[in-house]
């Protein structure tokens, strides 16, 4: 017997649907969405959600409501995450999801925001060979707009920390110019690297024997390196890309203006303008902790709030 779910995150730089029949140890996909919404646009600066990205993010979750309807999805659960964490005005945002969906938005901590992914990046690695380098303990990296998680685990979370690092809180923070300027870029690595002395002090990271790699600025980066001719969920699932090819693409990805990241051909508009901040993020975490490449996830936060409703 399978149930119907619904599974609706709303971070700080996309609001996505996965709308799935779960029975057993099986995840059957209906609907897998992603619109860029920019919530947390200018959330570092403001500590409030800007009117105009809460209308941004309402428009696209009353198209997701109307698929939940369509498909007759049994249980939905909205969670959102760091953009919301760290609004004042999240009872704004409460009020509107309340309004669309019937059900109240979780506005989950770091550490649920994490085990979530664990469990959603997790799930089907134990059906790869070892020789695909998935061997555990793994250690889940989730890069957001607003925060980036790091999980440490095997068949269960070891330890977790999120980090206020994100493509879009970095790139706010810090760069002004297209492409960035070297001490733009010197300052977004600093404060990348004060981040990951804390995720060393909090998670038993060297313990991980692989690293997984989640969301969009490593989706996308994957396909870049790939040379996708467009964006294909399917070959970038799963895929494993080297630390070189993930230092080459950085490279290049800082080097461009907004006008060239556009024109690559796996780039979502609405992600060409933080990318090169999320690259970066994943760029430093492969020099700090040494490892030799990245497996490449396209399930994450949103497959483990499905696996929750289902639980």
């Amino acid at each position: 017997m399978s149930t119907r779910v619904a599974a609706v995150d709303c971070g700080t730089n996309s609001v996505r649907l996965l709308i799935a029949d779960v029975a057993g140890d099986s995840l059957r996909d209906l609907e897998r969405l992603m619109e860029i919404v920019r919530l947390g646009e200018d959330v570092d600066r403001t500590g409030r959600l800007a009117p105009r990205a809460l209308r941004r993010t309402f428009a696209a979750m009353r198209r997701y409501r109307e698929l939940i309807d369509h498909h007759a999805a049994e249980e939905t659960r909205v969670v959102a995450t760091s953009a919301t964490r760290d609004a004042a005005n999240r009872q704004e945002f409460a009020e509107g999801v309340r309004e669309i969906f019937g059900v109240d938005p979780e506005v989950v901590t770091g550490d649920e925001e994490a085990a979530l992914s664990f469990t959603g990046a997790t799930r089907g690695l134990a059906r790869l060979s070892p020789e695909a380098g998935a061997r555990p303990p793994y250690l889940v990296l989730d890069i957001g707009g607003g925060s980036t998680e790091f999980v440490v685990g095997d068949d269960r979370v070891e330890g977790a920390i999120s980090v206020d690092v994100g493509s879009v809180r970095l790139t706010e923070r810090y760069i002004r110019n297209d492409p960035p300027t070297a001490a733009e870029l010197e300052s977004a690595v600093a404060d990348i690297e004060a981040a990951l002395d804390r995720v060393t002090e909090s998670v038993p990271v060297q313990k991980a024997r692989t690293l997984v790699g989640l969301a969009g600025s490593v989706t996308t980066l994957a396909g870049i390196a790939l040379d996708l001719p467009t964006y294909d969920s399917d070959k970038i699932h799963h895929s494993r890309i080297s630390a070189g090819e993930v230092h080459e693409v950085t490279r290049r990805l800082l080097s461009m203006t907004h006008g060239d990241r556009l024109a690559v051909p796996v780039m979502h508009p609405g992600r060409a303008d933080v990318i090169g901040a999320g690259a970066l993020i994943l760029d430093r975490v492969l020099r700090r902790f040494a490892f030799s490449q990245v497996i490449v996830s396209e399930h994450d936060i949103l497959d483990g709030i499905a696996w929750s409703v289902a639980r």
